[in-house]
């Protein structure tokens, strides 16, 4: 027998047939309820529609809300360090920051706080302190450079005038403002604070032209041009903080009058520094 099977065996490989195999019929396999999870889901979810939300296992990405705009959205103490928060504040351009520079040239006709209440900018206080920082250098040089030669004396040149000059200019249309907005803020007649520090910096546009004219080596022609400058600039600020200041009470004069004072002061620093040649 067992040559028997071993023969048929070899009769099945030669002629390549398989066994079949017997069709168990047609399987039904049932699955209980309670395992069953409702695809699409009856509520929509995120940006995703509820016809197409993607399974759970997926990336979630698509269900956050979408910002309007690429850039990063931050909120609390870190809008203070991202740029967008301060883009507003420079949108202008080279006609807005003419016409409000006009307003620096006649500081008697104010308007210039209802000129900018709606758009008060930093893009002009930051382009008027950085002129002045180099011209201030610029001219200074100049001017201590042409003492020493009509003098025939050796000239050095003082990089701290750069300095100088960065640290007065920048830091005072920092600090002044800062220290006013918290003034008012005291005497319950509070001002925007970007509102101030886009005044004071407009202020400062009438020294660029004293500084310029001070290469005239006349000592008393300097102290006119900054006489002249430091009243226009001390002018320009307080007549159009008057009238927002005046909520303050009866003191409202004493603050006028120091903001007044502060400005001739400044114009007093920069004669002494700035427009006094010594060899």
């Amino acid at each position: 027998m067992m040559s028997g099977n071993y023969t048929s065996l070899d009769n099945q490989k030669v002629s390549g047939s398989v066994p079949a195999v017997t069709d168990p019929g047609h399987v039904t396999v049932k699955f209980q309820d309670s395992s069953l999870q409702t695809f699409p889901p009856s509520e929509a979810q995120g940006k995703i529609s509820a016809t197409s939300r993607p399974p759970s296992d997926a990336d979630d990405s698509f269900s956050k809300p979408v910002s309007s705009s690429d850039e990063p959205q931050q909120g609390g103490w870190f809008r203070t360090f991202s740029v967008a928060t301060y883009k507003p504040y420079f949108d202008v351009d080279t006609s807005d920051v003419l016409d409000r520079i006009k307003y620096t040239l006649f500081p008697f006709t104010g308007g210039f706080t209802e000129k900018t209440d709606g758009n008060p900018d930093l893009y002009g206080p930051f382009w008027i302190c950085t002129t002045l920082i180099f011209v201030a250098a610029s001219i200074g040089t100049f001017v201590t450079y042409v003492a020493h030669k009509l003098q025939k004396k050796e000239w050095d040149y003082d990089i701290n005038l750069m300095t100088w000059s960065a640290g007065l200019f920048y830091g005072y249309v920092t600090l002044v403002p800062l220290g006013l907005y918290l003034i008012l803020k005291y005497f319950s007649a509070p001002s925007g604070l970007v509102q101030l520090f886009c005044l004071y910096g407009y202020s400062l546009f009438v020294f660029i032209p004293a500084l310029c004219l001070s290469v005239v080596p006349l000592e008393i022609f300097r102290w006119v041009i900054t006489g002249v400058a430091g009243f226009m600039s001390a002018t320009f600020v307080a007549n159009n903080l008057r009238a927002h200041i005046e909520a303050a009470g009866r003191r409202w004069f004493l603050i006028v009058a120091g903001i007044f004072l502060l400005q001739l002061a400044l114009a007093f620093v920069l004669k002494l520094y700035l427009f006094t040649v010594t060899v």
